[in-house]
């Protein structure tokens, strides 16, 4: 059977990525160009994706003639948007950590919980499926097996005050991706050529996402590695602000190991200076990380 054909009801969660971009093309080839009724795809927008995030999914959307429901959370639930109405100074997730009073961080990932999952839930149950009655189709590889085996637990319980607690209902997931056998390299050379490099001016499709792999969909996210944000910031030195802005609020940190106005002084020190780091350090596109 064809991984990729879709059994519905099912929900597709398309993160932005070129992972996940190639998930949905596969899926949609898979049935012939249209996807059937009960399918749908959801991109959940936290206001901090990167420009070029957003226009790959537009881009995505517009070119294989796929509707894809482009969400942002609310204290209510959640509001649809499109394109060019698209929150793009981190609105709901300041909304959100103004309603918490407090900032995510490593040990407590609940970001991605309520600006991606339960905003992904909101839109599910508001077309008509109940909790556990639909495919989750996630867009994990097979080279990324440790998530798998996360999501698949995270399907299964929910923690509460630390403890696991059975869901019921329980979560369907499904992972096409790991189920055909892909991994990075596909995924790379669906977009960029023979070589998987980027850059690349050889580019299959006509379009790509436009980052470094490394770069990832959030423009700062505090899961980076200290040597990839460094290298962010010296790139663009004012995808800073707002999360100073927020850690200054809330009298907090993203990332207890270095606040964002601590890696400024770092790359104001060094200007010159690209700190070492593993590509493969965050290779999770936003929401299946920590989902």
């Amino acid at each position: 059977m064809n991984p990729f054909r879709i059994d519905g009801p099912a929900l597709i969660s398309f993160s932005g990525g070129r992972t996940s971009g190639y998930m949905l093309h596969r899926i949609v080839e898979a049935h012939g160009g249209q996807l059937p009724d009960n399918v749908h795809v959801a991109f959940a927008n936290t206001g901090k994706e990167r420009e070029e995030t957003l226009r790959f999914v537009h881009e995505c959307g517009s070119r294989w003639g796929v509707k894809i429901n482009w969400l942002e959370w609310r204290r209510d639930g959640f509001e649809q948007v499109g394109f060019n109405s698209a929150s793009r100074d981190g609105e709901p997730f300041r909304a959100l950590i103004d309603w918490k009073q407090r900032l995510p961080n490593s040990f407590e990932r609940w970001c991605t919980e309520f600006l991606k999952v339960k905003t992904m839930f909101a839109f599910a149950r508001s077309i008509g499926f109940p909790d556990g009655s639909y495919a989750e189709v996630i867009g994990l590889r097979n080279d990324e097996g440790h998530r798998i085996l996360k999501s698949m637990d995270n399907a299964k319980f929910v923690k509460r005050k630390g403890v696991p607690v059975p869901r019921d209902p329980a979560r369907r997931v499904s992972f096409p991706l790991a189920k055909a056998k892909i991994v990075k390299m596909d995924v790379m050379r669906f977009w960029l050529g023979p070589t998987g490099a980027f850059p690349s001016d050889d580019l299959p499709q006509g379009f790509d996402l436009g980052l470094a792999p490394w770069e990832g969909n959030c423009d700062l996210c505090f899961l980076k590695g200290k040597g990839i944000r460094k290298r962010l910031i010296r790139d663009n030195p004012s995808v800073t602000e707002w999360w100073k802005e927020r850690e200054i609020e809330q009298a907090g940190f993203f990332d207890k190991r270095d606040l964002v106005s601590d890696l400024v002084q770092d790359v104001l020190s060094s200007p010159s200076l690209f700190d070492d780091f593993d590509t493969d350090e965050f290779d999770a596109e936003c929401g299946l990380v920590c989902a």
